[in-house]
This record gives C-alpha cells, structure tokens and sequence, in this order.
C-alpha cells in the first residue's frame, strides 16, 4: 500500500501540492487526473524519491519514506518502478539490451553483482514477451512506434519485480488503438500479476474502462475520489465540468 498522507509541496511561491491525502490499496489501479500542471506527475515522483516534499508523510507499506537518504530509497525504489510519459530507452542499445540493463546493474536472487549479459538477455526476452514485445527484442527502440517503445519500458520496469508500478500519462501522444493496448497491459498487470498501479491521466477512456478508483485534484488537494461510477455520478461542478471535457465552466486551469 502506498498512502500520501497531508503532503504538500511547493516550487517558490506556487503551490502545487496543498495537503493531499491519498492511498492506493494492494493490487488496485488508482487513477489521479486533473487538468494539466495540477500535480498529478509531481505527486507520483516523490514516490520514488525524485521530489521531497515541504510537508507530510509518504508511506510505502507503512514506512514513510520522506525523509530516507540515497541508501535506504534503494529498496523503495526496486519496489516502486515508474514509467515516465515518454519511454527513456537508449537507442543505442537493443529493446532486449534495455530491458536486460536494471538485471545486469543491480544485484539479483544468486546475483549478488548483477546477471552476467547472456542470462540477463534470456531473462529479458521472457519479460519482453509478458508485453508481447518478444518479436522485437532485436530491434532498436528508435523503429517502434510510441505504443510499442512504452510496452518496452513496462517491460524494463518489470525487471526488478516490482510491486508497484508509476505510469505517468502512458496513453499521451498514441493512437487510439495503441492507447488501449496499453490500458489492457495495466489491467493484466493488476489482475494477473497483481501489481499495484497508480497512472497519472487525463484520458477520459482510460480512466473510465480499467481504474478501480479515480482520485481528482484541483487547486492542491484531492477534489473529488471514488470508483469511476461514483465519479461519474458526483454532482460537483468542476468534476463534471472535467469529466464531460467541457470548455465552460467553473474549472479553473493552471
């Protein structure tokens, strides 16, 4: 479980982050939308450190993590992977290579120094294929589609066997049909493999068809949360104005 517990953050004098109170329970797909530059990518990054926040807890199954130094967020972060919106693949190296990278740099079951390069390959061929990306592992991230080289970096994150994983905006810039392969690799990776999801979105689609809860911020703080039908039948203003995609309305954008 991870809960977000009164944080707050600011970067000079804007607040972003105004007491925000939030958890995601084991297993469970946890949406956070809102309008663009409302917090949602700020919230997740301190999940793994990359923020600190100026106030409040962060727990990651009831440790709080603020304030850890570079040592201890180790195991934070191998447990807590977070794909970015765009894939940060080296175009150097093969989609195996890529994959293969975390299992050879960091110590594993028998491995205390990392996988030697053949084992590390042959086990990345195997995560590569759990996306459905297996076909590609000879190929050079830079001739796959964005959906395909994002199916790569949820392959990448799978290598140190996460328990939970950090989307940010996954379905921005793919097409339609791309977008919703990666809502069904979410969905399998919270049903079958039972990883924690927590994706920062906007796509109404999404949000809609594979999240288990949905939790809105607006203006720092946690607007409105629940299942997407309770979302979808919460009768403030600004939810609605959001979730119909309307361009008039009380809804304030940053």
């Amino acid at each position: 479980m991870i809960e977000f517990i009164d944080v707050k953050k600011r970067f000079g004098s804007k607040v972003i982050l105004d007491g925000v109170t939030l958890r995601a329970n084991e297993g469970e797909i946890l949406f956070v939308i809102g309008t663009s530059g409302v917090g949602k990518s700020v919230l997740i990054k301190h999940v793994v450190g990359l923020l600190r926040p100026d106030a409040g807890q962060i727990r990651v199954d009831g440790e709080d993590i603020v304030d850890l130094n570079e040592a201890d967020f180790y195991p934070i972060r191998k447990k807590c992977a977070l794909v970015f919106q765009h894939a940060t693949l080296f175009d150097s190296m093969t989609c195996a290579e890529n994959v293969a990278l975390p299992l050879r740099k960091h110590a594993q079951d028998g491995f205390p120094k990392g996988m030697p390069p053949p084992i590390a390959l042959r086990a990345a061929q195997e995560l590569l294929e759990k996306v459905e990306m297996g076909q590609f592992s000879a190929h050079s991230p830079s001739d796959l589609g964005d959906g395909l080289r994002k199916r790569v970096a949820v392959a990448r994150a799978l290598a140190l066997r996460p328990q939970y994983i950090l989307f940010d905006e996954p379905t921005t810039s793919l097409d339609p049909v791309s977008a919703r392969r990666v809502d069904n690799l979410i969905l399998d990776l919270s049903r079958k493999e039972g990883v924690t999801c927590i994706v920062v979105s906007h796509d109404l689609r999404s949000i809609f068809s594979i999240a288990d809860k949905v939790a809105m911020l607006y203006k720092g703080k946690v607007k409105a949360i629940g299942t997407p039908a309770e979302i979808r039948q919460n009768t403030d203003p600004i939810v609605q104005q959001f979730i119909q995609g309307e361009p008039e309305g009380p809804l304030e954008t940053t």
